[in-house]
């Protein structure tokens, strides 16, 4: 089982926010993906929204850190931790464009990135962007193959229904061969038979373990019947963790090293093979030793 988290102050939801990262900024997430590197957590993870419409700035915040520059800027300062995107939204951008940053930020961190994609969801930011919601399924499918093909094969083409291009190469090609893996985030049907068939990976949100248990057997049958191997990861997440004794806010549940332990072991059961950790905090110092008391606890004993 590997553990990884996701960066502060990148994401601000209101619901979720710890109240210390709105006055935090880049010198916050250096220390804690610094602290990742050093207390060997398996991946650092930022988020995507390129813009947030003002209808939504109450339930989403307004603060969201562009992924490929922030994974790009603390892959220049770390050595070991993966990098990993959680999740891009494929119909935002073209795939060709997108396969040269994604293959450029892996070169130069030297094979560490982990590239999470999704469908999208919110309807508003589609239209401001351009982007056919309607049509984001099927554009997501084709966008995986077509980064898979710009990073695989040169001169490289595609030839979808909505996807097309011919002759281009593409360099530098990522350092990890044969592409970095692509993991799918979503809950629904359509998105884990992705992940099952086109995806090295499955990223669900908040699912009860034995939800997840159903998900992941289906999963690996779809991938059994689409003559898929190799290796699948199943990215889920757990927390909030507090295992320093920091308190909730107004009631919130946090799972001590008991609940903690107990979680984990229900994840693994279900199908998990990489867990994404949450944690209370009240300052970065605070959600620093959560991670070492973590890395200390939970991780030297799985």
């Amino acid at each position: 089982m590997k553990f990884g988290i996701g960066l502060p102050v990148v994401q601000q939801v209101p619901a979720r926010v710890m109240p210390w990262e709105s006055d935090a900024g880049p010198g916050e997430i250096e220390r804690v993906a610094l602290a990742a590197d050093r207390l060997g957590f398996a991946h650092v993870a930022c988020s995507d929204h390129p813009v947030v419409p003002v209808s939504r700035v109450p339930a989403m915040g307004a603060t969201w850190y562009d992924p490929i520059a922030t994974l790009a800027h603390l892959g220049g300062m770390t050595g070991r931790v993966e990098l990993l995107t959680h999740v891009l939204v494929l119909p935002y951008r073209s795939p060709l464009v997108l396969a040269k940053s994604l293959a450029t930020l892996d070169a130069l961190s030297r094979g560490r990135l982990l590239v999470g994609v999704g469908a999208g969801h919110l309807k508003p930011e589609f239209a401001v962007l351009g982007a056919d919601f309607e049509a984001r399924g099927a554009v997501s499918d084709e966008s995986i193959a077509a980064l898979i093909a710009a990073w695989t094969t040169s001169p490289a083409g595609h030839a979808g229904e909505r996807i097309r291009f011919r002759d281009v190469v593409l360099e530098p090609r990522p350092a990890r061969r044969p592409h970095p893996p692509i993991w799918v985030g979503g809950n629904s049907r359509r998105a884990v038979r992705r992940a099952a068939t086109l995806g090295d990976g499955w990223i669900p949100w908040e699912l009860p373990a034995t939800e997840l248990a159903a998900s992941v057997e289906r999963a690996r049958a779809w991938r059994e019947e689409a003559g898929r191997e190799g290796p699948w990861e199943v990215v889920a997440p757990l927390g909030p963790v507090d295992l320093v004794g920091a308190r909730g806010q107004d009631g919130e549940v946090l799972r001590g090293r008991r609940e903690t332990s107990d979680e984990i072991e229900r994840l693994r059961c279900a199908g998990a093979t990489r867990l994404h950790v949450a944690f209370h905090s009240r300052s970065c110092e605070e959600l620093i030793e959560q991670m070492e008391a973590f890395a200390s606890d939970a991780m030297e004993t799985t």
